[in-house]
């Protein structure tokens, strides 16, 4: 057996030499690095320029370079969750990490080279989006499958091509990785060729992680701990986070309060009665509190208690429209200042809700381990479901945004929320 995996991996190595060079993210990033910098100072100072630096030089390429490096780290995140596409963030993560970097020069009164910095900042955005558009023909992973244990609620998922072993041997075949059950029970045979693929380089993924990396979502037949291997989510950055919160909904403030007054209006005018509407939902630590919502349905319509499919009788035509948009979670930034909820998190449900929820559930409180949020991965992921047909896919998306609580995460969110907000994608 191992004198088949050698074999492949030699015919593996002969055949694929290229692509693990150009295509290796430290390579493409120092290439990239070095040609957002000399190729801009070749052109605009010419050859020999390292000669004669001086303030203006240095700063124009440290600042170049930061900017590029900012930047290409940010994407990198960003595109390391499920369903996020590089390519759409390519071009706005470089303008905004260029913008800043010429402002922190600005205010600190350092000379620098607009036109550089302007050169670097085209090239840098042409070499990243070329990148890419090269790179994609070799996006869709090749994984071989161990057939055993639980692997096959995971691995028939769109996303990869899946190559089904029969034999504990890959012999010729080329793969990017083998994926198993790593909790299952494997016969000694199977372990020892998993071993043998570890030992030659070959990824060994786990059915679950793999599952989760390309859905997004995490199975609901356990609780999983986080990559720190504890089941409580990072505290430092809960902090962090809580304060970004603070000053963020105070910044957006002037903003938003002309919008949410015209609503009101709007609201009273459609449908005669209060504009704000008030529920008692599950908080943070499964503490109740009331939350605040622009009122999109008719006073004195009989309902389910919950959120239906399909055209709702009991919704407004101004209703229809702040939904679509989500302007009529706009009032929830109050409880966000009160410290009830965060800007990003899973979406607080109703006391009944939630207890209902439980019933199939055992572990659903865990969901309350962070607080609760305006918009979350469940949302921007599978949209505004009907809670009671979309209950086990957002419980699924929640736990995932739970199990990987972080910054570039929360950006992600909140990039796809905005998007969100202009498309009208999921609307009830």
């Amino acid at each position: 057996m191992g004198i088949l995996i050698n074999t492949m991996e030699k015919n593996r190595r002969h055949s694929l030499w290229y692509e693990k060079l150009f295509f290796n993210r430290w390579f493409q990033a120092f290439l990239g690095l070095i040609i957002v910098l000399m190729l801009p100072a070749l052109i605009y100072w010419g050859w020999g320029f390292w000669h004669d630096l001086n303030q203006e030089h240095t700063v124009s390429l440290l600042g170049a370079m930061i900017a590029y490096a900012i930047s290409i780290s940010a994407v990198r995140h960003l595109s390391s969750f499920p369903g996020a596409r590089a390519f759409a963030y390519i071009v706005p993560t470089i303008t905004i990490a260029y913008v800043v970097m010429v402002g922190v020069v600005l205010f600190l009164g350092l000379e620098y080279s607009r036109t550089f910095l302007f050169i670097s900042y085209v090239v840098a955005g042409f070499y990243c989006c070329l990148g890419y558009l090269v790179g994609s023909k070799y996006k869709v992973q090749k994984l071989a499958v161990v057939p055993y244990g639980k692997v096959h609620q995971f691995c028939k998922i769109p996303g990869a091509d899946w190559r089904w072993l029969s034999e504990p041997s890959l012999q010729d075949m080329r793969v990017d990785g083998v994926v198993a059950d790593l909790r299952g029970e494997l016969s000694d045979e199977w372990q020892k060729f998993l071993a043998e693929c570890t030992i030659h380089r070959i990824p060994v993924y786990n059915a679950r992680q793999v599952y989760e990396s390309i859905t997004g979502r995490v199975h609901l037949d356990h609780l999983y701990e986080n990559r720190y291997g504890s089941l409580i989510p990072r505290e430092d950055y809960e902090i962090v986070k809580r304060f970004f919160d603070f000053i963020a909904v105070i910044l957006v403030m002037p903003f938003v309060l002309p919008i949410m007054a015209v609503t009101a209006l709007l609201i009273k005018r459609d449908d005669p009665g209060p504009a704000i509407f008030t529920q008692q939902r599950m908080g943070f630590h499964c503490r109740p509190f009331k939350v605040y919502k622009f009122r999109s349905m008719y006073l004195h319509h009989e309902g389910l208690g919950f959120t239906s499919e399909g055209e709702d009788p009991r919704i407004t035509r101004i209703g229809k429209v702040i939904r679509k948009y989500r302007i009529d979670e706009l009032p929830q930034l109050f409880n966000v200042l009160k410290g009830d909820m965060s800007l990003i998190g899973p979406r607080p449900e109703s006391i009944n809700l939630a207890e209902w929820y439980e019933r199939d559930v055992p572990f659903f409180h865990y969901r309350h381990v962070v607080r609760p949020g305006i918009s979350g991965w469940a949302q921007v992921e599978q949209g505004y479901a009907a809670e009671v047909e979309g209950m086990t896919t957002k419980l699924e998306y929640d736990f995932y945004y739970i199990k990987n609580f972080s910054f570039w995460l929360d950006i992600l969110i909140v990039i796809r929320t905005i998007k969100t907000m202009l498309t009208g994608f999921g609307a009830r």
